[in-house]
Parts: C-alpha cells; structure tokens; sequence
C-alpha cells in the first residue's frame, strides 16, 4: 500500500546474496585493474614491489571514495547525523531499511572478495598475512554491527575509518608517483585524529550513556537485545570503555612512532641533500681556483691554456 515502510531483518538467505555480490565484486575489482590501473602502471614503470602496492592502493581508494559517498548518503536521509540519540534509541535495531541493510551485505561481499583475489592478484607472501589479518578485522566488525543490531553505530563508524583509508591509500598513489609529494600524508595524518578523536567520542557517547538509559534492560536474544543489560552494570561499562581508551590509545601511539620516524627519515634526507650540495660546490671552487693559478700536470706547472708559463729558447738558425 502507498506509505507503508517496508523493513528487514537478516537471515540465512542473505548469504546468497553475499555470493551473487562477491562475483559482481571480482568483476568490478578486474574492471579497475584492467582500465584503469594497469594503463597508469605501464607509464610509470614501478618496481613489483610498489606495482603490487600501487594495485592495492588503486583498489581500495576507488572502495572506500565509493563506500565514504554511500555510506555518508545512507546516515544523512536515514537522520543518524542530525539526531545522533537515534544511535541508541529504541536499541535493539532488529528491523532495517532497505539501504541499510544492502549496504551491510555489500561490505560484506566485498570484504570475502578480497580473499580469492589474494590468489588472482599474485600476492607475495610476505604481503599475504598483513592483508588476511586486515580482512578479518573488517569481517569481524561488519558482521558483528550486523547480527547484533548495531548497525546505526556500526555505520557512523565505518564512516570514519573509510574516511581516513581513503586519504592515506591516495596519499601512497601521489607518492609512487612522486616521491618528492609527500603533502596528502600530512592532510592524511590530520584527518586521521580527528577521525580517532570522533571515534572515541562516540563509543562514549553511546556506550556510557546511550544504552545504560535504554528501557528494555533484559537479556532477551529472540528480540535482538544483547547489550543493554551489560551496560546497566556500571562495573562492566568503566571496563569496556577503559578497553576501548587503551585500545585507541595504542592505535595513536603506532600513529605518533610512524610519523616520528617518517619525520626523521625526512630531515636526514634534507641534511644529507645540503652536505652533498656543500660538498659540490666547494669541488667546483676549488676547480675555479686552479684554473686561475694554473695546474700542474706531469710535475710541470701550467696556465690555463695548457702552455709552459717558462719561456722558451729560441734554437739560432
């Protein structure tokens, strides 16, 4: 009938649709490689090691500009944005729009995705437990959102993380393409802590007190309920949070000791560019300066235009 909204919960059938989406995902992944990147690989002529590095980065900056655009479309008409009590109102979010719930089963796909690629892209093997562990994190996370009804706070926070992915894989694409442009790192590095910082924030907000004041406090899995009544014990709720504190505060100290030493591999490179550039120029001085005095060649001592500066005798006829 006209007006009536229609929702959905997720089931067994939904892995069906994961499957047809993975092959749509393969597709498009060897449509971006083909088109795309392999004609801007063969200009610049990289290395295998920045080739397969420069794939990733090409195929993630077009995954997350995609997924930042959706998924920033779906919290602004969905009004996560402008009310932000929604994140934990009327919790558990058992039943889903359709948007929602679609874009949670293609993040899905395109995260399984990643695994056969790993054996079509020819990944080398040192590279393959780095991306399997970054696979699994983002499975983990998307699926747990998913079944356990967190999908509003799930949204928002993929939001941020994708936000600040695609800064940094675009900033690695300018740099393989010149090395001397390291300015989208930078932009990178101050879209990164805000995105912490939000974050952070957020897990707050909502789990110190967003669903300790939810009505329904009952342990109750047939209605989705699986979190308020944890939350109802301020004991377990300091704990969790103090969790979620040392965990980002571990993920901004890597940040803080990688931007150290990109720092200082920068300045010595800048320190050493100006000894090399010193050290040039007190060889040409010195070049000028025996040109001006003469130089001396064979144990003789001649001016500049290659003559004796002696005179010579002239033999009588």
């Amino acid at each position: 009938a006209d007006g009536e909204l229609v929702q959905y919960h997720y089931g067994l059938k939904d892995l069906v649709t994961i499957l047809f989406y993975i092959f749509i995902a393969i597709v498009l992944h060897a449509v971006v490689q083909e088109y795309i990147l392999d004609k801007i690989n063969r200009r610049l002529h990289l290395s295998k090691v920045k080739h397969s590095k420069f794939n990733e980065s090409g195929q993630l900056v077009a995954f997350h500009l995609t997924s930042v655009i959706w998924c920033l479309y779906v919290v602004v008409t969905e009004g996560y944005i402008s009310n932000p009590r929604s994140l934990w109102e009327n919790y558990p979010h058992v039943y889903l729009p359709y948007q929602v719930k679609f874009f949670y089963l293609c993040q899905l796909a395109y995260w399984l995705h990643a695994l056969p690629e790993l054996y079509f892209q020819k990944v080398r093997k040192e590279e393959i437990p780095r991306q399997l562990r970054c696979i699994a994190l983002y499975l983990l996370h998307i699926a747990g959102a998913y079944l356990l009804n967190l999908t509003r706070l799930g949204l928002i926070l993929l939001l941020l993380q994708y936000l600040a992915e695609f800064f940094f894989h675009m900033a690695r694409l300018v740099y393989f393409t010149d090395e001397n442009n390291e300015k989208l790192f930078n932009v990178w590095a101050v879209v990164f802590v805000v995105t912490r910082l939000f974050t952070l924030t957020l897990y707050i907000l909502v789990i110190g007190f967003g669903l300790p004041r939810v009505e329904s406090q009952a342990l109750d899995p047939e209605r989705g309920n699986f979190f308020s009544f944890l939350f109802n014990n301020i004991l377990f709720r300091m704990s969790v949070l103090l969790l979620v504190c040392l965990f980002q505060a571990s993920v901004m100290w890597r940040f803080i000791h990688f931007q150290l030493r990109r720092w200082r591999e920068y300045w010595n490179e800048q320190s050493s560019r100006k000894r090399a550039a010193a050290a040039a120029g007190t060889k040409q001085q010195t070049k000028l300066l025996k040109r001006d005095s003469g130089y001396h060649e064979n144990g003789v001592v001649k001016a500049e235009n290659g003559t004796s500066p002696r005179t010579k005798k002239l033999k009588s006829p």
